[in-house]
Order: C-alpha cells, then sequence, then structure tokens
C-alpha cells in the first residue's frame, strides 16, 4: 500500500497576520508616561572664575540628613511647615534684616514697578535621605511658589495663576514670583 503524502499548509499569511497584530497592540497600548520635578537650571555662568556672593540674609538654607531630619536655617523643623516658612522668607518685608532684601524691579508686561525678593532657597540633601523624603520637601516649596503664584495673580488680575491665559500676564506673575531653589549635589551631611 503507498503512502499517501500530508498536504502541506501554507504558512505564508501567518507572518502577515503576526505582524498586523503586533502594529495593532502598539497603536492601541498606552504607555505610563514618567514625569519629573520641573526647574529650570540656570543660564551658563559667562565668567566661571568670578566668586558670586549672595548676602547671608537672602538665603534659607534647607538641610536634609540620612536620618530624613529636616533643618531650616539650623532650626529643626517637620516637613509640614516648610511651605509655611518659605512663604514667609519669600514675602515682602520692607528693611527688615530678618528677611531678604526687596528691590523695586521694572514689570514691562504690567508697565510698572514692583517691590520682588532677592530670596533664594538653599537646599541640600544627604545622600542617605530618603526618596520619600526628597520628594516631600520637594512638594512643600513647589506648593509654597505655587501659592505665592496664585496669591499674586489673584491681586493682579482676579484670577489663580493656573487659570491665566495671556502669556505676558504670565511672565509677568513669573518675573515678580521667579522660582528661585539653588539645589547642591547630595553629600554625606550626617546626622547619626
Amino acid at each position: 500500500m503507498a503512502k499517501r503524502q500530508v498536504p502541506e499548509i501554507n504558512a505564508g499569511s501567518m507572518a502577515d497576520i503576526a505582524f498586523l497584530l503586533l502594529i495593532f497592540f502598539l497603536v492601541t497600548t498606552t504607555m505610563d508616561v514618567d514625569t519629573g520635578i520641573t526647574r529650570k537650571l540656570p543660564p551658563p555662568v559667562e565668567n566661571p572664575e568670578e566668586n558670586v556672593k549672595v548676602k547671608d540674609r537672602n538665603v534659607l538654607k534647607v538641610l536634609v540628613n540620612s536620618r530624613d531630619m529636616l533643618m531650616v536655617n539650623g532650626q529643626q523643623m517637620d516637613v509640614s511647615q516648610l511651605k509655611d516658612k518659605a512663604i514667609d522668607f519669600m514675602s515682602i518685608h520692607h528693611n527688615n534684616p530678618k528677611y531678604p532684601i526687596v528691590k523695586e524691579k521694572m514689570i514691562d508686561e504690567l508697565g510698572k514697578k514692583v517691590w520682588v525678593s532677592e530670596g533664594i532657597i538653599s537646599l541640600k540633601n544627604d545622600r542617605g535621605t530618603s526618596y520619600n523624603m526628597y520628594i516631600a520637601v520637594q512638594n512643600e516649596l513647589a506648593a509654597a511658589f505655587n501659592e505665592m503664584r496664585n496669591q499674586t495673580s489673584r491681586e493682579l488680575f482676579g484670577v489663580n495663576y493656573n487659570q491665566l491665559v495671556n502669556k505676558r500676564k504670565i511672565d509677568a506673575v513669573n518675573k515678580i514670583i521667579p522660582i528661585r531653589i539653588s539645589e547642591a549635589e547630595p553629600e554625606n551631611i550626617g546626622g547619626k
């Protein structure tokens, strides 16, 4: 008896179908996008040999040690108090030596001069600082600047900062309340 040959299955279209399914899943699948902390980097230094002197009263020193203890200008503080401390420090305090120097600055978008603080928040973390504490401190500082921008926007334009649509108004608020956070490279601060 003769053996029957089994007919071959044409698999040429299988590769096409697999390719189409792959394309379908790539197009319809959404990817999680990681978001970071928004910070504007300072412009490049034109003369690196020049040492910039900042008056001590203009700097709010925020330190976080390896045990996640927060120190603000040498005083231990709970992270929940940091927002209010930053707002108080960056607010306008005329002729008060405990606070940053304020100066009148021409805001072209408003067509007038306004008082602006020269305050800077200096943030320094220990290499052992936990990620959760680092993010908590960043959140409090961002909330402080957001609240100050909202207040300024309400005073000038009657709406919160995030509701502004006019670029000139947004630029005006950004010039009055710039985000001035200087973040130093982490090092071993201690606290053990």
